[in-house]
């Protein structure tokens, strides 16, 4: 298990932080930044209608857009599995039937990666530029990063650290998939919520969650919910977390922020495997040390 730890802006040495990394969801709080950085250029608004249905963008973003995920399909992980080529777009919509609502927007939730395929349509849309291109100048520029790119074909993925994964294809995260070192995925989230890029107002939107109910068995979430392109809830001692989980064939990631008075600090933590509860549980424990001392 390989973490990166910024505290109250500081990086301690972490184990290895050169190390690269699929940031599998984690991508969904870059696009989420993008996106209202976008907003915040007065290009779209929060509560505007896409184009692909009748939801809005923060319904999107928070996955209240009664959109279905094709994570449901069986055929899905059959062919991952399989090592198949992946659909294009178009195919798996239509496998997934994903016009239908499943709700109506606003009134339910429901975790989507097809909502983070429009999302980053809508970000090329607006900018007019290739996705890469664009959250490097809407998020990783703005935030002093480099070295992290966007994998779309297998040669992509050469030098990552795929854990258990023996071969994967990228094309098959619809929204996209990041690269990058462990560490800035650590840097990213704390000198995005340290409000580098977003204004107030706006970063206070991009935080609202939606609660999603109780503790989750095997994992630290006491109170977990969902902010815009953020998993954000109460864990231990009351403290809050914001950041994403994710994980794909091979390995997991979890990167959290958290802070007590003049005290931050943000966490990355890559495991191989699936634990999503152990390495969420790793990344709290790193991030409750750092804010108490």
């Amino acid at each position: 298990m390989l973490f990166a730890l910024v505290s109250n802006g500081s990086m301690p040495m972490p184990v290895d932080p050169q190390v690269i990394v699929p940031w599998w969801s984690f991508t969904k709080t870059v696009l989420s930044a993008a996106a209202l950085s976008l907003v915040r250029d007065g290009l779209f608004d929060l509560d505007e209608t896409l184009p692909e249905g009748p939801f809005t963008l923060r319904q999107v973003l928070r996955h209240e857009a009664g959109l279905a995920d094709y994570a449901e399909l069986a055929e899905y992980h059959a062919a991952v599995a399989s090592n198949e080529t992946p659909w294009p777009a178009e195919e798996m919509l239509r496998r997934l039937d994903a016009p239908r609502l499943r709700y109506t927007p606003g009134d339910g939730w429901r975790y989507s990666n097809v909502g983070y395929l429009y999302v980053a349509k809508f970000i090329e849309r607006l900018s007019g530029l290739a996705l890469e291109e664009a959250l490097t100048r809407l998020v990783f520029s703005p935030l002093g990063l480099s070295g992290v790119r966007l994998a779309t074909t297998p040669a992509d993925l050469q030098g990552v650290n795929m854990g258990t994964a023996p071969s994967y294809d990228p094309g098959w995260v619809y929204h996209g998939l990041l690269v990058g070192p462990l560490d800035q995925a650590a840097v990213c989230l704390d000198r995005l919520l340290a409000g580098q890029t977003l204004p107030p107002a706006l970063l206070r939107e991009m935080q609202t969650a939606r609660t999603l109910g109780g503790p989750i068995a095997g994992r630290p979430w006491l109170a977990p919910g969902y902010a815009l392109g953020l998993m954000q809830g109460a864990v231990e001692g009351g403290r809050v977390l914001s950041g994403h989980t994710g994980g794909g064939p091979g390995s997991v990631i979890a990167v959290y922020r958290c802070g007590e008075g003049d005290h931050t600090a943000s966490c990355a933590v890559f495991a191989e495997g699936f634990a999503e509860g152990a390495v969420e549980a790793e990344a709290v424990s790193r991030l409750l040390n750092a804010v108490i001392q």
